[in-house]
């Protein structure tokens, strides 16, 4: 597991996170901006979710806030993590309806990008759809089946998770739409996934098992849902199948360079 230099700020005994003021001002300035952002390119069930979540703009939301709002309307809960937990935990937590949640928050300095996903990542990218009841079916499957899964096909399962949980879009009524937390949460990736610059591929979960990926670059291809129901609809096929098929098949030549060391 990689390090990071973020902590994750502990609860008092209520469950309640104190944050100082100058944190809440990196949230007012990243959900101000990110609101502007994704008008006219997040998906409808987001911004329904969005609306749904009530999300303060002046601080930063409590884990309390988010819960009352999940249970409600899917039975999903976040729970407080470090910065970084193994794989191992992540699909424990999936699989029990718990969302992790990193409670520390980036540093002016890396506003724009860093690595490590914070609370406006998880929270502002990722709670919204998990309203949405199809949303949370994929997700919760998806953590089962990587409990279950061994190291070798984790790797393959972490492949369809990034297209489509983090960097997935969906074909609308109104045009193509953003629905990956990853690209919501940033304001350069948002407007660069729907331009013409990168390759966009109709979804085939197949195809995204075997795609490689960078975690630092902008995307070089995005799979395309034709509807968001569609991944309820993966979620009851037989995804370890495809898993087993893509391990086969062996990965696609990777669409970026090589990280330099």
């Amino acid at each position: 597991m990689k390090s990071t230099h973020y902590v994750a700020r502990e609860a008092d005994e209520r469950g309640f996170i104190h944050y100082p003021e100058a944190e809440h001002g990196v949230w007012n300035t990243l959900i101000t901006r990110q609101l502007k952002v994704i008008e006219g390119r997040a998906c409808q069930e987001y911004l329904d979710g969005i609306e749904q979540l009530g999300l303060p703009h002046e601080r930063i939301p409590q884990l309390s806030e988010i819960n009352q709002v999940l249970e409600a309307t899917t039975g999903w809960r976040v729970t407080r993590v470090p910065a970084l937990i193994p794989f191992q935990r992540f699909f424990e937590l999936l699989a029990s309806k718990q969302f992790p949640v990193a409670t520390f928050i980036r540093t002016p300095e890396e506003l724009d990008y860093l690595q490590e996903p914070d609370i406006f990542h998880e929270v502002f990218g990722h709670c919204p759809l998990l309203t949405n009841p199809w949303f949370a079916e994929f997700t919760h499957t998806y953590g089962k089946l990587g409990l279950a899964a061994s190291k070798q096909e984790r790797v393959c399962l972490a492949r369809l998770y990034w297209l489509t949980i983090e960097f997935g879009l969906v074909d609308t009524r109104q045009g193509r739409r953003i629905y990956g937390g990853g690209i919501l949460s940033s304001p350069k990736e948002t407007l660069y996934s729907l331009s013409d610059v990168p390759e966009h591929q109709a979804f085939d979960p197949l195809q995204a098992m075997r795609t490689p990926y960078r975690i630092d670059i902008l995307q070089p291809l995005y799979f395309v849902l034709p509807e968001l129901k569609r991944l309820f609809e993966l979620a009851q096929q037989d995804i370890m199948l495809m898993v087993q098929q893509a391990m086969r098949l062996g990965l696609h030549p990777p669409k970026f360079p090589p990280k330099v060391a």
